[in-house]
């Protein structure tokens, strides 16, 4: 199973992704949320994601410096943000983060699985890739 953690501070966005999705059917385990970055932080460390999905602007700390504090952390994980602003600096500073994909708002659920099921893919093969170099 692969570990997906969300952080939102829109409670109705967050419960409206965490409780749309069929987590265990895609091969997911929803290992958590958190309303904002800086309260993440610490649980985010603890559940050990594969997945991180963060809105880009959230009070204390914004998705983006999450991101870069956990690609330090937490090097084989996949970053996900989502944004409501459609600005071309928010994205190029999302790719300098190490960010998968950058999706805007409002989102829905068949895209976000979509978005997940092609990272969990990502980290299946990468994953496979180390097996076999571990074994040579």
């Amino acid at each position: 199973m692969v570990k997906v953690f969300l952080v939102e501070d829109e409670a109705i966005i967050r419960h409206g992704i965490r409780d749309n999705i069929d987590w265990a059917s895609h091969g997911f385990e929803f290992a958590g949320e958190a309303g904002d970055g800086e309260y993440a932080y610490p649980l985010i460390l603890k559940a050990q994601p594969d997945i991180l999905v963060t809105d880009i602007k959230m009070p204390f700390m914004d998705g983006l410096e999450l991101c870069s504090i956990l690609t330090k952390r937490l090097p084989g994980s996949k970053f996900v943000v989502f944004s409501g602003f459609d600005d071309f600096e928010y994205a190029k500073q999302a790719v300098r983060m190490n960010v998968s994909e950058y999706i805007l708002k409002p989102i829905n659920a068949a895209e976000l699985s979509a978005v997940l099921q092609k990272l969990k893919e990502q980290l299946d093969t990468e994953r496979t890739e180390r097996q076999n170099q571990e074994t040579l």
